[in-house]
């Protein structure tokens, strides 16, 4: 099989508002869809980071039922030369740095958590773990 990307992003949350202010305005990724009391949909970059309340989804009767409990993980892609932007934006954002990680050939990456304390990672274009 031949994958070309992971197309969606799932991520379970409890307020949409705050989702809404974390990823749209702090992370700016355009908002696709929202629907109350359900899900809120983020374009970031060619792939789309799905946010459900899982309440709602765990009782799924026209898709498949979804949930997840705990600290979930995202990684983040940005360009090489972005990357250093980006951490220092979202440092004057206000964003807690929990982590930094040195990988192989000196390629690095960072952790912070969301408002849901899912660990989300900021990764460099040709980083490999």
């Amino acid at each position: 099989m031949k994958y070309t990307q992971i197309k969606e992003t799932c991520l379970y949350i409890s307020d949409l508002d705050l989702a809404e202010n974390f990823y749209g305005e702090i992370l700016e990724m355009p908002i696709i869809s929202k629907v109350e009391h359900r899900h809120i949909f983020f374009r970031c970059g060619t792939s789309v980071l799905l946010c459900f309340i899982p309440e709602v989804t765990k009782e799924e009767e026209n898709l498949p039922p979804h949930y997840a409990v705990g600290k979930q993980h995202v990684a983040f892609e940005v360009g090489k030369k972005d990357y250093l932007k980006t951490k220092s934006l979202l440092l004057e954002k206000g964003i807690t740095i929990t982590h930094e990680q040195e990988w192989r050939n000196n390629q690095t990456s960072f952790y912070f958590e969301d408002p849901f304390g899912n660990v989300l990672e900021i990764v460099p274009v040709g980083i490999r773990s």
